[in-house]
């Protein structure tokens, strides 16, 4: 049987702009409510939402623990990683339309 996929996603508001750090286990409808404001709280608050960093996992405690580190890391360590993975900031969010 093949695993389910679980995603730790990081979106933002702009380059180097407010970041927010999540998981879920359907990255496509999960960004779709952020980008969309469909549940009130502090990404449509702030206006992130967009996709610039991801990671996937096979099982959901591995993306929650990582979702959990993560969210302890200092703004510059997740910015440098963003960097690393997305240098230009794009929207990931493509990849899954």
């Amino acid at each position: 049987m093949e695993g389910r996929n679980y995603f730790v996603y990081i979106l933002a508001s702009k380059r180097n702009g407010t970041l927010y750090v999540g998981v879920t286990n359907d990255i496509f409808r999960r960004v779709e409510e952020h980008k969309s404001k469909e549940i009130p709280g502090f990404t449509g608050k702030y206006g992130v939402d967009k996709l610039v960093y991801y990671e996937e996992f096979d099982y959901i405690d591995d993306a929650i623990y990582r979702e959990k580190q993560l969210k302890k890391w200092w703004r510059k360590w997740k910015l440098d990683l963003i960097e690393e993975e997305n240098p230009t900031w794009r929207d990931l969010f493509e990849e899954f339309s």
